[in-house]
């Protein structure tokens, strides 16, 4: 998977309903306090910038995806924890 634009990126955290700081904290990105009170993730918001040149990698931008359900061709799928391992 391509490493996405930072529209392409917003877009996807906007559809899964998630603010900057969450998306940051899903996928282990550093937050810390703001200027203005509050957390703050000044390397999604980087990700997030047209004039910024750094970029997330297709496949984190592949893990963001189905972590909030909306890769396009796979989903995760929870373990079967009825059965013990091995069996």
């Amino acid at each position: 998977m391509p490493s996405p634009s930072g529209a392409e990126l917003k877009a996807a955290r906007l559809a899964a309903g998630l603010s900057q700081v969450d998306a940051a904290e899903l996928m282990a990105y550093p937050v810390q306090p703001g200027s203005r009170g509050g957390l703050q993730s000044r390397t999604w918001q980087a990700l997030e910038s047209e004039s910024d040149p750094r970029n997330m990698p297709g496949p984190i931008f592949a893990m963001f995806l189905l972590l909030t359900r909306q890769h396009p061709l796979y989903a995760l799928v929870g373990k079967d924890t009825t059965t013990p391992a091995g069996q």
